[in-house]
Protein backbone atom coordinates (compact mmCIF):
# COMPACT_ATOMS: atom_id res chain seq x y z
CA UNK A 1 0.00 0.00 0.00
CA UNK A 2 1.15 3.53 -0.75
CA UNK A 3 0.13 4.68 2.74
CA UNK A 4 -1.15 3.13 5.96
CA UNK A 5 -1.44 3.87 9.67
CA UNK A 6 0.41 2.30 12.57
CA UNK A 7 -1.09 2.46 16.04
CA UNK A 8 0.28 1.51 19.44
CA UNK A 9 -1.67 0.97 22.66
CA UNK A 10 -0.18 0.57 26.11
CA UNK A 11 -2.44 -1.81 28.03
CA UNK A 12 -2.67 -2.96 31.67
CA UNK A 13 -3.68 -6.64 31.71
CA UNK A 14 -5.16 -7.83 34.99
CA UNK A 15 -4.52 -11.37 36.31
CA UNK A 16 -8.02 -12.46 35.18
CA UNK A 17 -7.28 -11.30 31.59
CA UNK A 18 -9.29 -8.08 31.77
CA UNK A 19 -7.38 -5.40 29.86
CA UNK A 20 -7.55 -1.63 30.15
CA UNK A 21 -6.03 0.80 27.68
CA UNK A 22 -3.73 3.28 29.37
CA UNK A 23 -2.56 5.39 26.43
CA UNK A 24 -2.28 5.19 22.66
CA UNK A 25 -0.54 6.78 19.70
CA UNK A 26 -0.82 6.72 15.92
CA UNK A 27 1.33 7.59 12.92
CA UNK A 28 0.16 7.95 9.34
CA UNK A 29 3.06 6.43 7.36
CA UNK A 30 3.12 9.21 4.75
CA UNK A 31 4.20 11.59 7.56
CA UNK A 32 6.93 9.37 9.03
CA UNK A 33 9.60 11.93 7.99
CA UNK A 34 7.65 14.91 9.34
CA UNK A 35 4.34 16.65 8.75
CA UNK A 36 5.60 19.14 6.15
CA UNK A 37 5.85 16.64 3.29
CA UNK A 38 4.24 13.38 2.24
CA UNK A 39 6.58 10.44 1.61
CA UNK A 40 4.88 7.42 0.05
CA UNK A 41 5.79 3.81 0.76
CA UNK A 42 6.89 1.40 -1.95
CA UNK A 43 6.02 -2.29 -2.15
CA UNK A 44 8.64 -4.37 -0.35
CA UNK A 45 10.19 -1.35 1.35
CA UNK A 46 11.28 -1.38 4.98
CA UNK A 47 10.75 1.89 6.83
CA UNK A 48 11.53 3.25 10.27
CA UNK A 49 8.25 4.11 11.97
CA UNK A 50 8.18 5.89 15.33
CA UNK A 51 4.84 5.91 17.11
CA UNK A 52 4.76 8.43 19.92
CA UNK A 53 2.51 7.36 22.75
CA UNK A 54 1.73 10.42 24.86
CA UNK A 55 3.26 10.64 28.32
CA UNK A 56 1.34 8.87 31.04
CA UNK A 57 1.89 6.99 34.26
CA UNK A 58 0.41 3.85 35.70
CA UNK A 59 1.03 1.66 38.71
CA UNK A 60 1.06 -1.96 37.55
CA UNK A 61 0.06 -4.08 40.50
CA UNK A 62 1.69 -7.41 41.26
CA UNK A 63 0.39 -10.07 38.85
CA UNK A 64 -0.55 -7.54 36.16
CA UNK A 65 1.10 -7.62 32.75
CA UNK A 66 2.13 -4.81 30.42
CA UNK A 67 0.92 -5.27 26.85
CA UNK A 68 1.79 -3.24 23.76
CA UNK A 69 -0.75 -3.66 20.97
CA UNK A 70 0.40 -2.62 17.50
CA UNK A 71 -2.16 -2.37 14.72
CA UNK A 72 -2.91 -0.52 11.51
CA UNK A 73 -6.19 1.05 12.55
CA UNK A 74 -7.88 2.60 15.53
CA UNK A 75 -11.11 3.67 13.83
CA UNK A 76 -13.38 5.32 14.89
CA UNK A 77 -11.10 6.92 17.52
CA UNK A 78 -8.80 8.07 14.70
CA UNK A 79 -9.73 8.80 11.09
CA UNK A 80 -9.79 5.80 8.76
CA UNK A 81 -6.98 5.26 6.26
CA UNK A 82 -7.89 3.64 2.95
CA UNK A 83 -4.17 3.08 2.22
CA UNK A 84 -4.33 4.72 -1.23
CA UNK A 85 -2.55 7.97 -0.44
CA UNK A 86 -5.68 9.93 -1.31
CA UNK A 87 -8.16 11.91 0.73
CA UNK A 88 -9.42 9.32 3.18
CA UNK A 89 -12.48 11.34 4.17
CA UNK A 90 -14.19 11.31 0.77
CA UNK A 91 -12.86 8.21 -1.01
CA UNK A 92 -14.82 5.00 -1.41
CA UNK A 93 -12.11 2.71 -2.83
CA UNK A 94 -9.44 1.19 -0.61
CA UNK A 95 -6.34 -0.98 -0.72
CA UNK A 96 -5.52 -3.70 1.80
CA UNK A 97 -2.19 -2.91 3.48
CA UNK A 98 0.05 -5.87 4.31
CA UNK A 99 2.30 -4.65 7.13
CA UNK A 100 5.23 -6.39 8.78
CA UNK A 101 6.88 -5.38 12.03
CA UNK A 102 10.54 -6.31 11.80
CA UNK A 103 12.49 -7.38 14.87
CA UNK A 104 15.82 -8.72 13.70
CA UNK A 105 19.48 -7.74 13.97
CA UNK A 106 19.24 -6.03 10.57
CA UNK A 107 15.91 -4.33 11.29
CA UNK A 108 15.59 -4.00 15.08
CA UNK A 109 12.51 -2.82 16.95
CA UNK A 110 12.45 -1.36 20.42
CA UNK A 111 10.20 0.13 23.06
CA UNK A 112 11.19 2.93 25.42
CA UNK A 113 9.30 2.43 28.67
CA UNK A 114 10.69 4.33 31.68
CA UNK A 115 10.19 2.45 34.94
CA UNK A 116 10.33 3.88 38.45
CA UNK A 117 11.16 1.10 40.91
CA UNK A 118 8.93 0.65 43.94
CA UNK A 119 10.24 2.12 47.17
CA UNK A 120 11.48 -0.39 49.72
CA UNK A 121 9.43 -0.42 52.89
CA UNK A 122 11.18 0.29 56.19
CA UNK A 123 11.00 -2.64 58.57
Amino acid sequence: AKDTDFTAKLVDVYPDGTAYNIQQGILRARYREGFTKKVWMKKGGVYKIQIDVDATSNYFKKGHRIRLQVSSSDFPLFERNLNTGGNNYDETEWVVAENTIHHSRKFPSHIVLPIIPAKKENK
